[in-house]
Formats: structure tokens, C-alpha cells, sequence
């Protein structure tokens, strides 16, 4: 599994899984707020907004993807 920076053109999915760093847990993206620089996540069953700068995109090689 790899990680990699959210960028500006960078597009984020609702459903999407991503590495929240300050709490080094896999959250499940809520809502991508671009314009506000801010994303709505799922962790632990709760609902949490933070930066951007805070979360990465899990990054699956192809041979890790359920089939």
C-alpha cells in the first residue's frame, strides 16, 4: 500500500479510503470541500472534518484490488 499527497487538481471520491496522519487511521471520505480546503470523513463510526494537508490517498497497485 502506498500513500500520496492530495493536490489541488487532485480528485477525491466520496466512499474513497484515505490515511487521516494526525490519528494514523484509515478513514472513509465523507465530502471533498475543494473550495473550503476541507474533507468529511468517517472514523470509528464518527463523522470528523479536517485539512486537506492532514489526509493522503491510499494508492492500490493492481494485483491488491479485489478482482
Amino acid at each position: 500500500m502506498q500513500f500520496q499527497e492530495i493536490k489541488e487538481n487532485a480528485k477525491v471520491f466520496p466512499g474513497e479510503y484515505l490515511l487521516h496522519q494526525p490519528s494514523q487511521s484509515i478513514v472513509m471520505c465523507g465530502a471533498y470541500k475543494k473550495s473550503e480546503g476541507l474533507i468529511k470523513a468517517l472514523k470509528n463510526g464518527q463523522l470528523m472534518e479536517d485539512k486537506v494537508e492532514n489526509f493522503r490517498k491510499l494508492v492500490r497497485e493492481t494485483h491488491e484490488r479485489k478482482m
